[in-house]
């Protein structure tokens, strides 16, 4: 089977590595010079544009930082075709990319005219997942595309959900990192208040962790520096998730929110929060640094 991938980025190059791992032919292509090195010393054969590694493919994998990349990719611009008008196979699709619902079905609906099969297929699960294949894949599209993804997925990840049709993966990754931005920004409050008043944040947290507020950012990824071995707290916030990544899936969040009727106010808050964060310079920082929104005035 052959593969193309496209963006190859923190979580991007890790998953293709997976697949050339695992025994797949994979085709390369991201804007970075550097990346396609990399995978090339992998195994993988590096291309020149999004269209030669996707010639042919049985599938498409892209992982790209927004919609306006997706929808460029493959619906493409006034001066620039997408690869839907320029295949001249009909692979499977797979978007790993987080975006938004309507960007998802409107590519999805562009597939469809062109005879291509798409699956909007976000993930969970950080850098730290994409390197050990254990990934959750939360895919959108039908039954029979989704079975077909499967063996490919499986390399991937751990945990392979189908969601419904197409864009119901980006809505359920959404309402999870909503979520995961309400309980790393309440973790890091908890701490923050316990330390103030004289706390251990390494005992409080195991108290916590053993009682009612125990949550998957005290349990697994602590925001607190030296409270657990080999979390981002501990590398001084480097790596991992970005801020400007949970700010960008907050303000998906808001967005679909506001498009459904739907009231967020924790999930507004967690975005306003993440955002001032980010204004602050941390934007390039794991997103557990909103830490330090709350040790304003302690000593480090």
């Amino acid at each position: 089977m052959k593969i193309a991938f496209i963006g190859l980025g923190n979580m991007g190059a890790p998953m293709a590595t997976n697949l050339v791992k695992a025994g797949f032919e994979v085709h390369v292509f991201d804007l970075v010079a550097e990346a396609l090195k990399a995978l090339e010393a992998e195994g993988a054969t590096p291309g020149s544009s999004a269209l030669e590694v996707a010639r042919d493919a049985d599938v498409v994998v892209s992982m790209l930082p927004a919609g306006r990349h997706v929808r460029s990719l493959y619906l493409g611009t006034d001066d620039n075709p997408g690869l839907f008008s320029r295949l001249n196979s009909k692979p499977l699709i797979i978007d790993a990319s987080t975006i938004s619902p309507d960007d998802a079905r409107v590519v999805g609906g562009a597939a469809a005219e062109h005879g291509l099969r798409y699956l909007d297929a976000p993930v969970s699960g950080g850098i730290a997942g994409a390197h050990a294949g254990t990934l959750t894949f939360i895919v959108g599209g039908a039954a029979e595309d989704f079975v077909t993804a499967q063996p490919v997925l499986d390399v991937m990840g751990k945990n392979i959900f189908h969601a419904g049709p197409v864009g119901s993966g980006q809505v359920a990754k959404i309402c999870n990192n909503m979520l995961l931005g309400i309980l790393m920004s309440g973790t890091a409050e908890a701490l923050a208040l316990g330390v103030r008043n004289g706390m251990d944040p390494t005992v409080l947290s195991e108290i916590m962790k053993q009682s009612s507020g125990g949550n998957w950012a005290l349990n697994v990824y602590n925001p607190w520096p030296g409270v657990m071995d080999g979390s981002a707290a501990s590398r001084d916030y480097q790596g991992g998730f970005l801020t400007d990544l949970m700010a960008k899936d907050l303000g998906l969040a808001w967005e679909l929110a506001l498009g459904s009727g739907a009231a967020v106010p924790m999930g507004s808050q967690a975005r306003n929060l993440f955002v001032q964060h980010s204004a602050q310079g941390n934007g390039k920082l794991d997103f557990s640094s909103i830490q330090w929104l709350y040790r304003a005035g302690m000593e480090s």
